[in-house]
């Protein structure tokens, strides 16, 4: 069996899962786990199943529940290497110092190994007097013995760290590269570089039991190399982000709407519907509209817009097209 559920689809936070024969994978996390656990319960997913978290770039509405989920399901998370150190340096920032702070911390660092050195030395010089006297080995060992085994299995150095501890520990961590495909279980995964401003953003195609699942959202336009990975897909999930007007009037800063309409941002409706009447080979049993903006967007001008351009293609009519929302899971697709 393969289904496709997407969990939320917006600027408040991703996830989609992918089930295929005894495998399931989950395709972002930028919900907290309670509410992707939540999300998932509502679309008769059961979360302890999954295999494997798959991400797709590092914006926060895309691994924003990663850790946690990770964590707690203790399954492994799939990256690029890009955007493994990019979701690490997020979550351990930098802190900007100045030429004064900086020498301070040099001076204590300084004296740190200092005090390593001369606590080194101090202990050649009692293992030189333990050695004078000689002292049976079982002696050092009966006082050593029982300051690990009153641990036991309490040890903390054999329990991974907490989030408090280390932010960025994961139960295990596997890295792929755009345009080699791979496997996890039953799925096989062809991931494709897409144009938007993170470090090493991708899509997917995903085949399990002869179905291929397209996934292409936050792509400020559609490159020929992600045209390409789209034909022949029987599930398109495409971004219609925002209208184009709506963006223009609306309350973004200049900046930000700027970064929206630039060719590394998000695709407007009249970019998708551009792709879907123009390039799209019509072979998709669903077309799914993601990522649109709750402030640049709204779901009828998403709709009319992809209806249109699908309408002046008589081929194209059994295309049955959904929306994926925000707020609440999209019922299950099944193949």
């Amino acid at each position: 069996m393969v289904r496709f559920t997407v969990l939320a689809s917006g600027s408040k936070g991703n996830s989609t899962v992918v089930t295929g024969g005894r495998t399931r994978i989950l395709v972002d996390a930028g919900l907290s786990c309670r509410e992707l656990f939540k999300r998932m319960r509502l679309a008769e997913e059961d979360p302890e199943t999954l295999d494997a978290i798959v991400i797709t770039h590092e914006h926060s509405d895309h691994v924003s529940g990663l850790a946690v989920t990770a964590r707690k399901l203790g399954i492994p998370v799939y990256f690029t290497e890009g955007t493994h150190r990019a979701w690490m340096r997020w979550l351990t920032p930098r802190r900007q110092m100045t030429y004064a702070q900086w020498l301070e911390q040099c001076r204590k660092q300084a004296a740190e190994r200092q005090a390593e050195l001369d606590s080194e030395a101090h202990e050649g010089e009692l293992d030189e007097l333990e050695a004078e006297a000689d002292f049976p080995a079982v002696e050092v060992e009966a006082v050593s013995t029982p300051v690990n085994s009153a641990r036991g299995d309490d040890d903390e150095t054999d329990k991974p760290p907490s989030r408090k501890q280390d932010p960025t520990w994961l139960p295990s961590v596997e890295c792929f590269e755009p345009g080699r495909p791979f496997e996890i279980g039953d799925i096989s995964l062809s991931p494709f570089t897409i144009p938007h401003d993170a470090a090493d953003p991708v899509g997917f195609v995903f085949r399990a039991e002869g179905i291929r699942m397209g996934f292409a959202t936050d792509l400020g336009y559609i490159p020929p190399n992600v045209k390409a990975q789209l034909k022949g897909v029987d599930l398109l999930l495409l971004e219609s982000n925002h209208d184009l007007e709506m963006l223009r009037d609306g309350p973004y800063p200049w900046s930000v709407k700027q970064r929206v309409l630039s060719r590394v941002g998000h695709l407007s409706n009249e970019s998708a519907a551009e792709y879907l009447e123009n390039e799209y080979d019509g072979e998709a049993a669903y077309v799914i509209l993601a990522h649109l903006s709750e402030s640049n967007n709204l779901p009828e001008l998403a709709r009319v817009a992809a209806e249109r351009a699908l309408s002046g293609r008589a081929s194209l009519l059994a295309n049955r097209l959904l929306l994926a929302a925000q707020h609440e899971p999209l019922g299950a697709i099944y193949f």
